[in-house]
């Protein structure tokens, strides 16, 4: 397919404009006798001469709407020929017109004596209609010749009744008879397509050649034009017998009585359009269809259908128009849709609702009531729903009906919440009476209550006390979605308050990061990058938020017995993190050698003035505050060859082992810190279902929006497996680091389970969280076994490489198990299954820990927050049963080993790789 240029007409920032060239055509004059007895007609510009004084004006339309306000030529004397030659620019941009946008274009006439359309002393000469798109949704562009209805106003709405171009006319012609073909009609209007792309270019010129088909053209026009008088004429005295009121024209819709008029009236406007060098194509955002009513009808089997498609629009001509009362074309009624409609509730829906709540709402005779079979069934599926899924009115009332057998639920919670009338104080003060009679929720369930669409206090209060039960290790997992949900507290960012008398989470946070250095380390580091956040998307509000959070925290924390230790420790941290930052950046910007880079950072950190050779007291890293670092060791130091030149830093421990880090500036790693914050849950998830897939996820930590530092795990990619060892590379490595010639493949057996198990768990883990960009160079393997993924740029289904499959399962990683056909390939697909099916069991935990990121500001969530969750939820196929769910990802299995496309996207990145080398 050859390469097609074009623009999108949402950005095309330039205001529309066209240039009025002139009028041509010409008609009968009326008789003198006429004139004589009309006193009306003898004093119209146009009826005392062929060439009076005409102005134009021009207005854009969409929608039977006018869009501006019109604007007008300037006055000018005519002589020979009506030519304006003027360009007129309209207060609008072609970005924001609508596909329907038109030009209303009006000649106008002097008459002294006025009449019903008259503008002051002018009346319209001609109106005509012109679409600023054609049918190929293409912004119009060039000379176009437009029809000019006689006598009448340009009408702007939809199904305009002056069209620049005339529509074919299907009657007139007798049943069973085709309609009369005029060629030299078809001919001319032939050639006028050939003369406009002549002009524009898209013709080669060739000056003989077109002088001579000019000539013709003229000669032929004019020919046409006086074989159509004499026909016109003809008809008309075929036609002198016809009745009156059909012979003339209504004199209420035109201006001129046209009875006397002898002859034929037939007039173009030739005007022009801006051009442009490459085709110009309608674009707009396409938003969703507003609700019709808060209150949604939805059946129990639609997951997540929030709106309701639009009603059918219908303009009509405006209230102006005359007509009949009974809808029809002339009708003064118009059906308009209004779509504030759906923000306001339906009267009648709200009346219903209050009236089924007010039989329930003492709750003497609710607190027996007990379903019957067929009602417990619906509260069981109700109770299956999602996170994600939105309740029907009668799913609500069904629910609060029996909200005391359902205490003893701890499903049922949030449900629950989600079926109470907030605004009405009544049934809120009972709602928050019965949450404190249920049984205890999990985790996960209070997750979701402290998401953004949960705002009342009482409620989030509850959820708390939830957590309070949580141990340090627990609350560590989730505690970057914890510090996230602050933002939907309510905290007063502009009162002198503290937090912690503004919101029970803020409180219970940093009582416990107070309490335990671990999750303080975490709980400070998370607080610092979100008043580091400067984007639009956080906000003054939000920043000023976690400050005073972070403000509390370490008020608090110096009450404590080894605080102002802490806080001193902690300050430390942020001064070596600021060293690290300040080496990362020079040379990140430098312009030298990757070796002399690498020189350069070695002297910094060997240099006594910048106290990284020797850290006395040892202070706990940043990254991994159980190691406790006393130094660097600067000949370990390595600059790596990338555009952000990231530093691999060696520490020395009080234990005597050594732990490297990358640290890196110029790259936003909340995106990667959020991944591996997942793999870790979801690797403590399988544990407790007795799966050990031997996950190794490294550590990663934010230390601003544009700085972090990541645990460096001895490893070499498979592409550099691939590049030393030809033959079954990923197999060759491990043996080379692990043989033992007594098994069938020369390889130790804990050594290939540890593949195995690893390979499973970051499969499946990866096709959930929708993990694209993958390729050779992004895929490790530690000489122990240990297969994992690196740099998560790219998550929620979102790939720079078209055709990228959901799962990487590459032919390399199969052969190091013994091929498709081996033992260790079927006990592969085995882990994969018991993987898949038992994060199933807790897709609520991970799409509660998602709603409260999609305010995080993380890239890939923040492109579509709305839809974030959903993709995750996707990918669960919640739908499914446990054996079809197995069956589902047997089919992924297979098809990402027989795709075409992952191998050329393998191969085309390392030819990329080989030419950047």
């Amino acid at each position: 397919m050859e390469p097609f240029s074009f623009a999108s007409s949402e950005s095309l920032d330039f205001p529309v404009s066209i240039r009025i060239i002139n009028l041509e055509g010409d008609e009968t004059p009326f008789l003198h006798s006429t004139l004589l007895e009309k006193a009306e007609l003898r004093h119209i510009g146009s009826n005392q001469s062929s060439h009076s004084d005409l102005y134009v004006t021009v207005q854009v339309w969409a929608g039977s709407k006018p869009l501006t306000v019109p604007v007008q030529t300037a006055y000018k004397s005519f002589r020979t020929e009506r030519r304006w030659n003027e360009w007129l620019t309209l207060p609008i941009s072609y970005k924001t017109l609508p596909l329907n946008s038109c030009l209303a274009i009006t000649l106008w006439d002097s008459s002294p004596a006025g009449g019903k359309h008259a503008r002051g002393h002018a009346i319209p000469f001609g109106g005509t209609t012109l679409p600023l798109f054609d049918r190929d949704n293409q912004v119009q562009k060039g000379r176009q010749k437009c029809m000019v209805h006689r006598h009448k106003n340009a009408d702007g709405n939809d199904n305009t009744t002056t069209p620049a171009v005339p529509r074919k006319k299907r009657d007139g012609s007798r049943k069973g008879e085709a309609p009369p073909v005029d060629k030299d009609a078809e001919e001319l209007e032939r050639m006028e397509k050939l003369f406009k792309k002549h002009e524009m270019g898209e013709i080669p010129r060739v000056d003989w050649l077109d002088q001579l088909v000019f000539r013709g053209f003229e000669k032929r026009g004019l020919q046409s034009a006086k074989a159509s008088l004499k026909t016109m004429q003809r008809q008309r005295a075929t036609n002198g017998d016809a009745p009156e009121k059909e012979r003339s024209t209504d004199d209420e819709n035109g201006v001129v009585d046209t009875e006397s008029h002898p002859g034929f009236s037939k007039f173009q406007l030739n005007v022009e359009l801006p051009r442009f060098d490459f085709p110009v194509v309608f674009a707009d955002l396409e938003y969703d269809p507003p609700p019709i009513s808060n209150l949604q009808h939805i059946s129990a089997s639609q997951s997540n259908v929030m709106l309701k498609p639009p009603p059918e629009v219908q303009f009509g001509p405006g209230i102006n128009a005359l007509g009949d009362a009974a809808g029809g074309p002339g009708s003064r009624l118009m059906k308009v849709y209004d779509p504030e409609v759906g923000a306001r509730d339906n009267p009648a829906e709200s009346k219903h609702r209050r009236l089924v709540r007010s039989q329930h709402r003492h709750g003497v005779l609710d607190k027996d009531l007990k379903p019957n079979a067929k009602v417990r069934d619906e509260l069981n599926l109700i109770m299956s729903y999602s996170p994600t899924h939105t309740l029907t009115p009668e799913e609500k009332d069904l629910i609060w009906k029996f909200r005391y057998h359902l205490t003893r639920d701890k499903r049922a919670v949030t449900k629950f919440v989600k079926s109470v009338n907030w605004q009405d104080q009544s049934e809120a003060k009972q709602a928050v009476q019965v949450l404190g009679r249920w049984t205890e929720i999990d985790v996960d369930d209070a997750l979701e209550l402290l998401g953004p669409t949960f705002d009342n206090q009482a409620v989030r209060a509850y959820a708390v006390e939830r957590l309070r039960k949580a141990d340090d290790h627990e609350l560590l997992l989730y505690l970057l979605q914890l510090v996230q949900a602050l933002k939907y507290e309510h905290i007063r960012a502009d009162s002198s308050q503290e937090a912690i008398q503004d919101s029970s989470l803020a409180k219970f946070l940093i009582s416990r990061a107070a309490g335990n250095f671990l999750l303080g380390n975490y709980f400070h580091w998370y607080l610092m990058v979100e008043c580091d956040d400067h984007s639009s998307e956080q906000g003054l509000d939000n920043r000023n938020i976690y400050r005073k959070v972070a403000y509390d925290f370490m008020t608090e924390l110096v009450k404590r017995p080894d605080g102002v230790e802490s806080r001193k420790t902690l300050l430390r941290q942020a001064e070596l993190i600021a060293i690290l930052s300040k080496i990362s950046g020079e040379v990140k910007t430098s312009h030298e050698s990757i070796a002399k880079k690498t020189d350069r950072v070695k002297h910094f950190l060997a240099d006594p003035k910048n106290e990284m050779l020797t850290i006395d007291p040892p202070l706990p890293l940043p990254l991994d505050p159980a190691m406790l670092v006393v130094g660097v060791v600067p000949d370990e130091t390595t600059v790596f060859k990338s555009s952000l030149c990231p530093i691999k830093v060696t520490f020395k421990t009080t234990t005597g082992k050594k732990y490297p880090i990358i640290f890196k500036t110029g790259d936003d790693l909340r995106q990667d810190q959020l991944v591996i914050q997942i793999i870790t849950l979801m690797d403590q998830l399988l544990q407790k279902e007795n799966l050990d897939l031997k996950l190794s996820p490294y550590k990663i930590l934010a230390t601003s929006t544009t700085a972090g530092a990541s645990q460096f795990v001895p490893s070499v990619s498979f592409q550099s497996i691939a590049s030393k060892y030809k033959n079954n590379p990923a197999l060759t490595y491990l043996k080379s680091n692990n043989p033992d010639d007594r098994q069938p493949l020369g390889l130790r057996q804990e050594t290939l389970d540890t593949y195995v198990r690893s390979c499973a768990g970051y499969c499946v883990i990866t096709y959930i969280l929708g993990v694209g960009d993958r390729h050779l160079d992004n895929l490790l393997l530690a000489p122990d076994g240990h297969f994992f993924h690196a740099d998560f740029g790219f998550i929620l289904g979102r790939d720079p490489k078209p055709f990228a499959p959901v799962m990487k399962l590459s032919k390399e990683m199969v052969d190091c198990m013994g091929g498709v056909n081996s033992e260790h390939f079927k006990q592969f697909k085995q882990y994969c299954f018991l993987a898949y099916t038992a994060l199933r069991k807790s897709s609520n935990l991970i799409l509660n820990l998602f709603s409260l990121m999609v305010d995080a500001n993380i890239p890939d969530i923040r492109l579509e927050p709305d839809k974030a969750v959903l993709k995750v939820r996707e990918r669960f196929h919640l739908e499914l049963t446990e054996e079809e769910s197995m069956l589902f990802f047997e089919r992924i299995i297979e098809d990402t080993l027989g795709a075409i496309a992952p191998v050329v996207i393998d191969k085309l990145h390392e030819l990329v790789q080989a030419f950047r080398n």
